[in-house]
């Protein structure tokens, strides 16, 4: 059973009614959280970007930063390669996105842990807040995360 990323409440009345479940954090509910906290990022940067008198780099941006590479149109992936051309706290968040797409490619759950616990470390080194909370929420249903792969 997919469960979305939630609070105690709707996992508890999973556990209760639906004993032999094997409960599944949603990939598309984690992959949109984590795109929050990158434009959560973003927002914050272009705001102090324009504050401080730079030239606005992450202005209309968004959409290059939380789409799917291969779904990206040409004027998308010409502002993502100016994006990236800028050493920003954005860009590291979307690298941080980009490398979080493997978890997904991993073959068991002990490797999916694995990669979880390096990419945990990182993030929480990055001083990045929003994707700070990002990775204290994943803690929070580790076990719940590794599921995916014992269900594959």
């Amino acid at each position: 059973m997919y469960a979305p990323i939630c609070g105690g409440p709707y996992l508890t009345l999973i556990k209760k009614h639906c004993v032999n479940a094997l409960n599944i954090l949603d990939r598309f509910h984690i992959v949109a959280k984590l795109n929050k906290a990158l434009d959560e990022v973003r927002a914050i940067e272009a705001k102090e970007i324009i504050r401080d008198g730079f030239e606005p780099v992450l202005t209309k941006s968004k959409w290059c930063l939380l789409k799917n590479f291969d779904n990206l149109t040409d004027n998308q992936r010409v502002k993502l390669h100016e994006v990236l051309q800028y050493n920003l706290k954005t860009v590291r968040a979307y690298l941080y996105k980009e490398d979080f797409q493997l978890f997904w490619e991993c073959d068991s759950p002990s490797w999916a842990g694995r990669f979880l616990d390096e990419w945990y470390k990182d993030v929480m080194h990055s001083l990045l807040e929003p994707l700070k909370k990002f990775v204290k929420t994943l803690r929070n249903h580790r076990d719940l995360l590794l599921n995916y792969f014992k269900a594959k």
